[in-house]
């Protein structure tokens, strides 16, 4: 093999800021639209459109009864594409535009419908808006792995990502307020803050393929670090089980969950929270004081994690979490002060389920290359995307079912004592649970710094041959 066909170059791994600041934005509909989702689609569901709090929470778990099946398949597909552009950036530029209308319908009210009609309404939306994120996000999170294979590097590209990821996400919590005290009808703030988000969230993933593509390609010119035909060999489900026996991988993926769901029990619940428990009259400072420090407690992880690495930035992150958590549960009604310096401090951990799981994940696909000699980063993000959407998904199911079980109603001037502790117990212990099994979790995984400059000599070595 010819010097030039060695891996790459050092230089071909360190990436410049403009194509980082272009990489993060391919989050930012993501993050807009999930936060809208976490946020409001229970309430939406149940105020607006009528649906009972555990119907309104069937309709996500439904539609990931479906990404069980679509994101695996999409993942596949997405490693089996040879085109001129690649294999990722056909699936983002075609699917970006359906993305934004599918999301679009998630927020109208069918008035002709009513019952079970408006109910499978919403179960098709839902479903559909789900294939389309899944079309564009799932191919856009593997460009890590493409786009360098620096440790470092890597670490810093995720923490753009969900910097960008959690920028949407405030920002669309800032649109939601604004639209709320511009328009008094709930239906039409809804209708109105559905289409802009689904213009918003569409445009920067444009932006993204624009701005990374030219270095994608010269590394793919360059360097043999991602060849043809690494996903041919084996027979689709043969991929999963050999994913699935990577223990490193099902490290990360049971951490991420555990992370994940807490994070999305937590955000679910604070409109409850801070409405019903600590008597304010709306949620989003508190949504914005969680989300929106968490932008710049995005870097702080990134810069704890280059120090001390992954495993040991995850435990200070959700340690932290853990107690605020404890503090949360504990807090009376009437002390907003410290419930505002809380959701600062909790903003770290936030952070930190964002980061660390996602910047393991590269890592891990290179000790499955080393492992088996193929690389099939779509199968592995296929899941990571999934487990996403499932802990989306199954914290607002969860907290609609409890809330229907404990007797809360949207119409009662005031709620049950029984309402009252079930807000709080998702507040506060439901998801301290889920924190202490991902940090117990991060405990046992296998890949350190020094294991990872291992795998990467060795791979090196094997792609001189």
């Amino acid at each position: 093999m010819t010097e030039s066909a060695s891996p790459a170059p050092e230089s071909l791994d360190r990436l410049d800021l403009k194509t980082k600041l272009a990489f993060g934005a391919g989050d930012m509909g993501a993050g807009m639209t999930s936060n809208l989702i976490a946020f409001s689609f229970l309430i939406f569901l149940t105020e607006v459109a009528g649906l009972r709090p555990r119907d309104a929470g069937l309709v996500l778990l439904i539609g990931k009864i479906w990404d069980a099946v679509n994101d695996p398949i999409v993942g596949y597909l997405s490693d089996r594409t040879q085109t001129r552009w690649g294999r990722r950036y056909p699936w983002m530029i075609f699917g970006a535009i359906p993305f934004g209308l599918t999301f679009f319908l998630m927020w109208i009210v069918p008035e002709f419908l009513g019952g079970a009609g408006l109910f499978w309404y919403y179960v098709l939306a839902s479903v559909l808006f789900q294939v389309f994120f899944t079309v564009v996000n799932l191919p856009y999170t593997t460009l890590t792995a493409e786009l360098t294979q620096d440790y470092d590097e890597r670490t810093e590209l995720t923490a753009y990502r969900l910097a960008s990821s959690v920028f949407g996400a405030v920002a669309v919590l800032v649109l939601g307020l604004v639209v709320s005290l511009q328009i008094e009808n709930s239906q039409q703030q809804y209708v109105v803050l559905g289409a802009l988000v689904s213009t918003l969230s569409v445009l920067p993933i444009f932006w993204c393929v624009w701005g990374t593509f030219p270095h994608a390609r010269r590394r793919l010119e360059q360097t043999d670090a991602l060849p043809k035909d690494l996903t041919t060999e084996l027979p689709f489900f043969e991929q999963l089980r050999i994913a699935f026996s990577n223990r490193a991988f099902l490290f990360v993926v049971a951490i991420y969950l555990f992370a994940w769901l807490a994070l999305q029990m937590t955000a679910s619940i604070i409109p409850f929270y801070a409405t019903f428990w600590m008597g304010l009259d709306s949620y989003f400072v508190v949504a914005l004081l969680v989300q929106g420090t968490a932008i710049a407690m995005m870097f702080v992880v990134n810069l704890i994690s280059r120090r001390v690495g992954k495993q040991s930035a995850f435990y200070i992150g959700m340690g932290i979490w853990v107690l605020v958590q404890i503090a949360l549960f504990f807090l009376q009604p009437g002390q907003t002060t410290l419930l505002y310096v809380l959701c600062v401090i909790a903003s770290l951990g936030v952070a930190t389920a964002y980061v660390v799981p996602w910047a393991m994940l590269p890592d891990v696909i290179e000790l499955d290359e080393l492992q088996t000699g193929q690389r099939r980063e779509g199968v592995f993000y296929a899941f990571m995307t999934l487990l996403q959407k499932v802990g989306l998904a199954g914290g607002l199911f969860l907290v609609g079912l409890a809330l229907d079980v404990a007797g809360f109603s949207s119409e009662a001037p005031q709620q049950p004592e029984s309402a009252l502790l079930a807000i709080r117990a998702f507040m506060g212990p439901a998801p301290l649970v889920m924190l202490l099994c991902a940090i117990a979790l991060a405990y046992f995984y296998p890949i350190t710094r020094e294991i990872h400059d291992d795998i990467r000599l060795k791979l090196a070595e094997r792609r001189r041959q």
